[in-house]
């Protein structure tokens, strides 16, 4: 029989164990199925659907599971026992694992790898009404705990719905309640079923502080937000509060403010256009993807600028009038410490939106360093970031062709030989050689091969 190692101390009789409290103590145990034949190594009759769907459960409710006792996990499969089988060997497995095992024709024992005498499974009764008792007691911990904090955070959205507190206990009250949505994310059902979505929504205003205003936000961006709860968000006041915060909160604040205007957006149908072109909370944005001490704040700016590029293609003439070109153009410099795919890919997306408009090409083309960081990035990051990178300096040098020469000089001439002999997509294949073409114009063909730097690869 297995040993179940405690404290250093060695249990041989597991039963024994479960009497003595060391994995908990006797508990009511969930009905289990009977166990295979261990003559001819048949499946059990029935299944074990609790201890699966409650493991599960668990599993799903980000329950931490890292203290599982060793002697319940499956050495194959690194998963905790359903129905353990020991083997002549005295090592136990999952049933499924070790027969998938034997159906192979391996006749070893694939912890020990010890030849097999013997190969008949033994069912583990003893590990297996262990294995039941312990995730029984941590199942019915775990939902008293989830009956807990549902019955607190319905009474704390009670309390504030009835006004019952006010001033600095309010922001409190919002603080626990963002408490126990991350502690137990299943409490969002609790919250919103109960109108709780509804009403935080209506606590923001025109008159509504900033300090309990930050706390909402944060909450509503864990929640789902339904059609009524968008529509309250839409309101000016609500809307001005926003971005407001998105100007003057702290980073958290402006993540959450970038984070809810980008779940709005999702809803085409609803959403006034209006809101993303108001200068204050673009200037917000822009701040914040400014701010590159705090990553999370560039990456939300990023998301919410490219969406509102994608999807507002009226702001980008305002935006290029609010300096977002040099801002973009300083996220991509080869010495920045934003070198990141996601990051950059972000930021070259929201470059080729706004190289999409004449005062956009005019801008990256004016940018000091805009066309040396575009052709730093071309095979120096990821596919996608080459592709967006190519196609701004297609769209800058077309239109400049002056800016081409800079590009050269730069080594785009290389660097776009290097893409056209690599494991890139044909489409990107394609922009490499017609740019390679459009910055060969300016060039004898003597001359431009020198600037190539690959004289025989061209020859």
């Amino acid at each position: 029989m297995p040993e179940y190692i405690e404290g250093g101390a060695q249990v041989l009789d597991l039963a024994t164990a479960v009497k003595d409290g060391i994995l908990g103590g006797p508990t009511t145990l969930l009905p289990f199925s009977s166990h295979k034949d261990s003559a001819n190594g048949k499946p059990p009759a029935t299944n074990q659907p609790d201890l699966k769907r409650i493991m599960e459960e668990l599993e799903a409710s980000g329950d931490e599971l890292e203290d599982i006792p060793s002697v319940f996990i499956c050495p194959i499969s690194l998963e905790p026992m359903v129905d353990p089988v020991t083997l002549c060997t005295g090592q136990t497995y999952e049933w499924t694992h070790i027969q998938r095992w034997l159906a192979m024709g391996r006749r070893t024992c694939p912890t020990t790898m010890q030849e097999l005498w013997d190969d008949v499974v033994t069912p583990n009764t003893t590990l297996s009404c262990l294995i039941q008792t312990w995730f029984s007691q941590r199942y019915v911990r775990f939902k008293k705990r989830a009956e807990d904090v549902d019955g607190r955070a319905s009474d704390l959205v009670s309390a504030l719905r009835s006004r019952q507190i006010k001033g600095q206990a309010r922001v409190h009250a919002l603080k626990e309640i963002k408490k126990i949505i991350g502690l137990h994310p299943s409490v969002k059902r609790s919250v919103a079923s109960s109108g709780g979505t509804t009403f935080l929504a209506s606590l923001l205003g025109p008159f509504t502080s900033h300090a309990v205003g930050s706390e909402v936000v944060a909450l509503l961006v864990q929640l789902h937000l339904d059609q009524e709860s968008r529509s309250i968000l839409m309101q000016p006041g609500k809307i001005s509060l926003i971005t407001d915060m998105l100007n003057e909160g702290t980073v958290e604040t402006k993540v959450s403010c970038a984070r809810l205007i980008q779940t709005l957006m999702e809803d085409e149908s609803g959403f006034r256009s209006e809101i993303v072109s108001s200068p204050s909370l673009l200037v917000g944005v822009l701040r914040l993807i400014k701010d590159k001490r705090h990553l999370n704040g560039v990456f939300s700016g990023l998301t919410l600028l490219k969406t509102i590029c994608t999807k507002r293609h009226e702001t980008k003439g305002l935006l290029v009038g609010l300096g977002v070109v040099p801002n973009l153009v300083d996220l991509i410099s080869a010495n920045s410490n934003l070198s990141q795919p996601n990051l950059l890919e972000h930021t070259l997306q929201i470059l080729h939106e706004i190289s999409s408009t004449l005062d956009g090409r005019v801008a990256i083309k004016e940018c000091k360093n805009a066309v040396r960081n575009l052709v730093w990035v071309i095979m120096s990051v990821s596919e996608a970031c080459t592709r967006c990178s190519m196609n701004v300096l297609w769209a800058v040098c077309e239109m400049a062709p002056e800016c081409a020469g800079s590009a050269v000089e730069a080594g785009l001439a290389a660097k776009l030989l290097l893409v056209m002999q690599s494991g890139c997509c044909p489409e990107v294949k394609q922009r490499s050689a017609e740019l390679l073409k459009l910055c060969s114009l300016n060039y004898t063909t003597t001359l431009f091969i020198s600037k190539c730097k690959l004289t025989r690869t061209i020859q």
